[in-house]
């Protein structure tokens, strides 16, 4: 966890002092594990929810000036509005670190791409599904080692792929059989470009609309993108609460159910290129495995 940011009444975060003090007055409050029934009453007063978020569009973009914009805070935002929670407070974090600081209670909720698995659906309470994507492969134009699936990478001794850490391409890559010294962790998505063309990795694998998203910035025509992935399944993620806060989680879930019916969830997703029929189309249970 790195910079804090407060999100205000429009659409965009802001990295501003007075979050940073919102976060230091409410240690007090955060310092003990909260009641379950309790939590949702908690925010209320406290006037704000805490998030963990990532740097990786379209899910969440950190701009220059410090604002943050993206499918999952946007989301975040808006069911947090409705239960009546006016303010989020978001701090960036690595994928691998999401889990343990929101069970450390450093965060209230983790609203960032990270998707369900089931040994992920065994450590958080995972609110019904919001966005869902495929793998995708950044390569050399041309595709010059030829991979279409995480396993070529595996059978090519000198094939090395970059990943964010953690995160659920770098699991993927080594249950392919990429061996650990081969799978490259990578902290953002222009370093993942960046590598990729001065040769330090093969491939870069991120989800097919964070990959376009970098090739479309990158304005790169040696670049090309492979997808989806050969094998890999497609994902979705879901806002990621404490195991004892599922009354806060069931409560996100009912205003979410809402906004699907309604149309205004598919308004705020759709923007971002991702499928608002895609997460009615399954569950909780069962991208979890229940």
């Amino acid at each position: 966890m790195t910079t804090g940011m407060r999100v205000g009444s429009g659409k965009s975060l802001r990295i501003t002092l007075g979050a940073l003090a919102a976060l230091a007055l409410s240690s007090s409050f955060m310092s003990a594990p909260a009641v379950a029934d309790g939590k949702l009453e908690e925010l209320k007063k406290q006037g704000f929810a805490r998030v963990a978020i990532a740097n990786e569009p379209p899910y969440t973009e950190v701009k220059p000036d410090g604002t943050v914009s993206g499918a999952a805070p946007d989301v975040a935002r808006e069911v947090f509005k409705r239960l009546g929670v006016g303010d989020i407070v978001a701090s960036i974090s690595e994928y691998g670190a999401m889990i343990p600081g929101l069970q450390a209670g450093r965060f209230d909720a983790v609203t960032a791409g990270l998707f369900m698995k089931p040994e992920r659906c065994k450590a958080v309470a995972y609110s019904e599904p919001i966005l869902c994507d495929a793998e995708a492969l950044l390569v050399k134009k041309g595709n010059p080692m030829g991979f279409a699936s995480y396993k070529d990478i595996a059978d090519n001794p000198k094939a090395r792929i970059g990943a964010p850490g953690g995160g659920t391409e770098e699991k993927l890559a080594l249950q392919a059989g990429v061996p650990r010294d081969r799978v490259i962790v990578v902290p953002d998505g222009q370093s993942g470009v960046k590598m990729l063309q001065d040769g330090r990795i093969d491939a870069y694998s991120l989800p097919v609309l964070s990959i376009n998203d970098l090739v479309k910035k990158a304005n790169d025509p040696d670049l090309a993108v492979i997808a989806p992935v050969k094998g890999a399944p497609v994902y979705c993620d879901g806002a990621a609460f404490r195991k004892q806060d599922a009354d806060l989680r069931d409560a996100y879930d009912k205003v979410l159910a809402e906004m699907k019916a309604s149309g205004d969830f598919a308004k705020i997703i759709e923007p971002y290129g991702f499928s608002a029929a895609a997460a009615m189309s399954t569950t909780r249970d069962k991208l979890c495995g229940g």
